[in-house]
């Protein structure tokens, strides 16, 4: 590594440690010219990036602010806690990389994030799946919410019995 103080090439590593969930490794180097220490911070370039087929057929690179925004909206003045929300995209966005390749279509990230908002915030749930699933009538609405209260919350990681 290059000491940013003098320019050499000529360190040693201090400290190391995991950071970001253990995406990033942080670096403590000491340069042995000149003795200054400095950070370095390692991570994974992502080569191939997930890619978002979009309703009209166009593909867009994911992007996690995006679904971030979104989720925001339907959560609005609820009392949803800021880490729930990042949380919430984190493991579908986790969720999507471990299963899909190269592509994923848009219906899909909709349906992670509505399964995960419901279990949150049955209200913000309810915004996200209007907004998501095009509901135009308050029977569409009305019929979603009925569902919503008759069906029991699913028990993460747990599978279907039939």
């Amino acid at each position: 590594m290059i000491c940013p103080f003098c320019e050499k090439d000529h360190d040693k590593v201090i400290d190391s440690r995991a950071s970001e969930a253990g995406r990033v490794v942080r670096r403590r180097r000491e340069c042995l010219g000149c003795h200054k220490r400095f950070t370095t911070y390692e991570r994974v370039e992502q080569t191939s990036r997930l890619m978002v087929i979009k309703r009209d057929g166009s593909r867009v690179p994911f992007d996690s602010q995006k679904a971030l925004a979104g989720v925001m909206n339907a959560c609005g003045k609820r009392p949803v806690p800021e880490a729930a929300k990042r949380k919430i995209i984190e493991e579908v966005e986790e969720d999507l990389c471990r299963e899909f390749e190269r592509e994923v279509e848009s219906c899909e990230i909709g349906e992670r994030i509505m399964r995960r908002l419901r279990e949150v915030d049955p209200i913000a749930y309810i915004r996200f799946a209007s907004e998501h699933l095009g509901m135009e009538t308050i029977a569409e609405i009305q019929q979603e919410l009925e569902d919503l209260s008759t069906r029991p919350r699913a028990v993460r990681d747990q599978q279907d019995l039939f």
